[in-house]
């Protein structure tokens, strides 16, 4: 059993925050991260630049210097790695907590696994989960979801060229991949459900995608959501009746979810809303010792939006810990 005053589990940049602030109020957490430190912004578009200017990202006290008003997916993943390195933070990568244990004493018992399947235990009085969305994604559950076509994640627009692409959803991320997309020559079609654009689309962005949509270069469906995915159409139903369309990639930005059997499984009450019941005011849920932090407690809030105020969340805990020390 290895005992640890505290353990954090996921990497990524509010998980790394509340290291450095666990360190600078005299415990020395550990961070078991099931990938790669920041692992959710290595899987961001490869060309992505974030919505908030680099200040608004910086953690521990570190500037996050860079000669652009927003910064690159890039930047910011060197950004966060400097961060651990410079902190001289513990982390174990490629690790991942399988079951969190809260025993009678208080002290909690975690298992996790590394990636040969070698099996290690813990113990530890604080536990942090920064797991984040994005290994999660809002699923549609309709017939040809699963084929090799169908991605709920967005890389780049290259390997899609001259093809028909399907994008599913109306948020900024579906927005950018489309233009991006038609920049390198592939034929896109977004389905969407809402009636009209979404209110959350970047106002530099909106009128680009209106643009594009006006003039017949991307094909915009609104109110409608696509039924079945076949090999080689899609079937999309709308107030009109269904439609086949012409088919080779599907998009399907849906969005993401908390891993909410994982935080079940360790006593955390799941709201009616789906999302895990936590103290905004010390970020502990209903399980004591037991805290969230970053995007895993945003609730309707997503990605690299939520950097902005995840990151203080390590504060509100170091602080809360520190009352019961």
């Amino acid at each position: 059993m290895i005992k640890e005053q505290a353990i954090i589990i996921g990497a990524g940049p509010c998980g790394l925050a509340a290291a450095i602030e666990l360190e600078r109020s005299g415990l020395h957490p550990v961070i078991i991260e099931k990938s790669n430190i920041a692992h959710s912004i290595s899987m961001y578009p490869t060309y992505m630049h974030f919505f908030s200017t680099p200040e608004r990202l910086e953690i521990g006290d570190i500037p996050f210097t860079t000669p652009n008003d927003k910064p690159s997916r890039l930047e910011a993943i060197n950004y966060y790695r400097t961060a651990a390195l410079r902190n001289k933070l513990r982390i174990n990568a490629y690790e991942t907590v399988l079951r969190v244990e809260r025993q009678s004493d208080g002290v909690f018992h975690l298992t996790s696994t590394d990636r040969y399947g070698v099996e290690k235990q813990y113990e530890s009085r604080y536990v942090i989960v920064a797991t984040g969305y994005f290994d999660h994604p809002n699923y549609l559950g309709i017939p040809g979801e699963q084929m090799d076509k169908v991605t709920h994640f967005f890389r780049e627009a290259h390997p899609y060229t001259g093809m028909e692409v399907a994008i599913i959803g109306g948020s900024n991320s579906a927005i950018d991949a489309a233009l991006e997309l038609e920049r390198v020559g592939a034929k896109v079609t977004i389905i969407y459900r809402g009636e009209g654009y979404s209110r959350s689309i970047k106002p530099w962005v909106r009128p680009s995608i209106e643009n594009k949509v006006n003039t017949g270069i991307i094909r915009m469906l609104f109110e409608s959501r696509v039924v079945e995915i076949n090999s080689h159409h899609v079937i999309v139903e709308n107030p009109e009746g269904r439609h086949t369309i012409a088919n080779d990639f599907v998009l399907a930005l849906t969005g993401f979810h908390p891993d909410r059997e994982f935080l079940t499984n360790s006593g955390v009450k799941i709201e009616e809303e789906g999302f895990p019941y936590f103290d905004e005011t010390t970020m502990e849920t209903n399980v004591p010792g037991l805290y969230l932090a970053g995007v895993v407690a945003s609730k309707h809030e997503a990605n690299e939006i939520f950097i902005e105020t995840g990151r203080f969340h390590g504060n509100k805990i170091a602080q809360h810990i520190a009352s019961l020390r």
